[in-house]
């Protein structure tokens, strides 16, 4: 088996209608015929990844969760159109196939894209991986140069204006993710109207720069090449991509990362191998990010904030839909508890902790 990614049996209640793939797959996907396998990537808490294998060849398919979703959550025609303009000129995205609207087939709208293989770190590192401190720095300072890469990108010369309203987007963002908490808020889950309130009043000016940002840029999200794993070959899930701040990106992906200095309480919020000997600080990643574009990062304490906030958001309205039993996946179950957690850790920031 290796160390590469693998997926697992699909989940209860989360199971595809094979025929229907099959016959989706053989009208729009050259080269597919015979018997296919479906099973499921375990990872993720939002849209669902399924690996169809088809005599041999792997693909993947993506769906919406079932149950409660946001009016404007979860629209894979966007991805599938982000996907299919990225990849000729950002090759780490995978490479998208097929793309359909009709809810008959498989209830949803669902698009299929071919799979890059390889190494995909997660809590820990996967059994027959070993990296020495010196590996690890490394592999950060690859993934925050491939994250500035993204952030060069022309949007307008890629015809992706409409992907995004970069004036007002850093106001948006924080009256937006607000608003979703409050609609997702459950009876056993902190107000987070402090933190509300500070954002509200500490929001920097419109970036100069707006580029295309990823909004999901974190280790679980990235591919690493089996024969060399500091070489990054792939990026998924760009369900959140638009064009906004570059520095909210960065922040968002800083909220998840957790070092061993870290509180014991953020410690159990770890979900990905960043607490091992050579990551960088959360410090030293904003301040190469700064080096390699020359942008300045000097007040970083509110994007990171911000980020802390929207990961509470993303994790209350998953555990909205356990708390209210519209999924039976036993992973959201502590989710309410890690949202007083990230409250606390905004907290801290917003009483002059910093990053």
């Amino acid at each position: 088996m290796g160390i590469e990614d693998q997926p697992a049996a699909v989940r209860d209640g989360e199971a595809l209608n094979g025929k229907a793939v099959k016959a989706f797959l053989e009208k729009n996907v050259k080269g597919i015929s015979g018997p296919i396998e479906i099973s499921q990537f375990p990872s993720g808490y939002s849209n669902l990844t399924y690996l169809i294998n088809a005599g041999g060849r792997e693909l993947v398919l993506r769906r919406p969760p079932f149950g409660k979703k946001a009016a404007t959550a979860h629209d894979m025609g966007r991805e599938y159109k982000i996907l299919s303009t990225l990849h000729p000129v950002f090759p780490y995205c995978p490479k998208p196939l097929a793309f359909t609207e009709d809810e008959s087939i498989l209830g949803a709208p669902f698009y299929v894209m071919e799979r890059i293989k390889g190494i995909i770190l997660r809590k820990t590192l996967p059994e027959g991986l070993v990296l020495t401190p010196s590996d690890a720095g490394a592999l950060c300072e690859n993934m925050v140069d491939l994250l500035c890469r993204l952030h060069q990108l022309d949007y307008k010369a890629l015809g992706l204006e409409s992907f995004g309203k970069p004036d007002g987007y850093v106001k948006r963002q924080v009256s937006g993710w607000a608003r979703r908490f409050r609609d997702s808020r459950t009876p056993d889950v902190p107000d987070f109207e402090k933190i509300m309130g500070w954002l509200e009043a500490n929001q920097p000016a419109d970036t100069t720069e707006p580029c295309i940002i990823h909004n999901d840029y974190k280790f679980d999200n990235l591919v690493l090449y089996p024969d060399n794993p500091l070489e990054i070959i792939g990026v998924l899930d760009w369900e959140m991509t638009t064009i906004g701040d570059p520095l909210m990106d960065l922040g968002s992906s800083l909220a998840y990362w957790v070092t061993l200095d870290d509180l014991d309480e953020m410690q159990m919020m770890t979900t990905q191998p960043t607490t091992i000997e050579g990551m960088m600080t959360r410090r030293q990643i904003v301040d190469l990010y700064g080096k390699k574009t020359g942008r300045d990062v000097e007040n970083f304490d509110f994007y990171y904030m911000f980020g802390l906030f929207r990961l509470a958001v993303i994790a209350q309205q998953i555990y909205y839909r356990f708390y209210h039993g519209q999924t039976k996946d036993k992973r959201f179950a502590m989710l309410g508890f890690g949202v007083g957690i990230l409250e606390n850790a905004a907290k801290r920031v917003m009483s002059g902790s910093g990053i």
